[in-house]
């Protein structure tokens, strides 16, 4: 198999079209039924795994066009989870959200509906590598455990060791679902680590009894141990991004406090990691690496502006005075839309910075 991830790669989500959207707002008004739904999901993930393959990426996604949010419609298929509505202002806007907390014992549901989604991206994607991305362990971990407060009044484990030894479980069979379906690239999001240097959540973390310091040891422990019986042919990369809603970011902070920790993390076949703007410092802590792939998110997702390619050519050559240049690929700095809403950018944009990728790989790394 062709080394993963690629030299020209993406994040995963993909803007919602219009006739999903619309669908989508049928089905939640009550005017469609479920399969109607299901039947123009299937259309436009179909559409859009051609779409992919035209413009060249190597491995296409199902956009994650039958989710309402990046992360939280995998959460919520497990089980011992409780998802509920609140309003939040995290991302500097008011807006109606979900959040989940741990309820009950924490385990894999093997009849996840995200296991029959994969069979359906792969059986489209024909010749083409399909990819999965689902939410990392940790995502759970921060937001449904320590920095829940409906799971603090009403803990659902006497001791955390036992609810952690679960949650390793229950990722360690899903990725084993994920295999079994035929899924040989797969991607954990696990945005989580974010709240580890932002200030703000530090002082969160604290607030609710626990170390941040110690916390970047035990996110990397969990996710060593979720993928430690991983099969050898399954190549699992990691995404993070300071968030991505509406084309807003919910952490600040470099990667300085994390870097050495997460990138010691052998298991993983590559790094996706946002370097967008100025808010994620410098390279220099990429100098941890091991020989894992790192893929420089170089393109942004929030904004409609198209990138030069002379300066994203200039942007990895001073990331190679870190990390060995054939270490490095390229992509977006994330989705496009890890929400259903998606970001303020339009499907021309996208595609164009998706081009983008792949014409200035290609000619930054003309034997792959």
């Amino acid at each position: 198999m062709t080394t993963i991830p690629f030299r020209w790669d993406q994040v995963g989500s993909l803007l919602r079209p219009e006739a999903l959207k619309n669908a989508r707002e049928q089905f939640k008004q009550g005017h469609i039924s479920k399969e109607a739904l299901t039947k123009v999901e299937d259309e436009e993930i179909i559409k859009i795994i051609e779409k992919q393959k035209e413009i060249g990426l190597s491995a296409v996604t199902d956009g994650e066009f039958r989710r309402r949010w990046w992360h939280l419609d995998f959460i919520a298929g497990l089980k011992g989870i409780t998802v509920y509505d609140f309003e939040t202002k995290a991302f500097g806007i008011t807006t109606e959200a979900q959040g989940t907390f741990v309820s009950g014992k924490l385990a894999f549901n093997q009849a996840h509906p995200f296991l029959e989604h994969f069979k359906f991206t792969k059986e489209q994607a024909g010749d083409v590598l399909a990819k999965q991305t689902i939410p990392g362990p940790n995502m759970i971990y921060l937001d449904s455990f320590i920095l829940s407060k409906q799971y603090h009044e009403q803990p659902a484990y006497e001791k955390r060791e036992d609810f952690i030894q679960d949650l390793i479980t229950t990722y360690q069979e899903a990725i084993q679902g994920f295999y079994d379906a035929g899924c040989r690239y797969l991607q954990l999001d696990d945005t989580s680590w974010g709240g580890l240097f932002d200030e703000r959540f530090r002082g969160m973390i604290q607030q609710n009894g626990y170390n941040p310091d110690e916390l970047i040891q035990e996110f990397g422990d969990i996710t060593e141990a979720v993928l430690a019986k991983k099969p050898a042919d399954l190549a699992v990369t990691f995404h993070f991004c300071k968030g991505n809603f509406q084309s807003h970011w919910l952490y600040d902070g470099s990667y300085d406090l994390i870097a050495e920790r997460l990138l010691s993390i052998t298991e993983f076949d590559g790094f996706f990691l946002e370097f967008d703007d100025e808010r994620s410092g410098s390279f220099e802590p990429m100098k941890h690496i091991k020989d894992q792939r790192l893929v420089l998110g170089l393109v942004t997702t929030k904004t409609p502006e198209l990138e030069s390619k002379e300066l994203l050519k200039k942007r990895i050559q001073e990331a190679a005075q870190y990390v060995p240049l054939e270490q490095l690929c390229l992509s977006p700095q994330c989705g496009f839309s890890s929400t259903h809403e998606g970001n303020k950018v339009s499907e021309a944009d996208q595609w164009a910075k998706l081009r983008l990728v792949v014409e200035t790989a290609k000619e930054v790394w003309p034997n792959d």
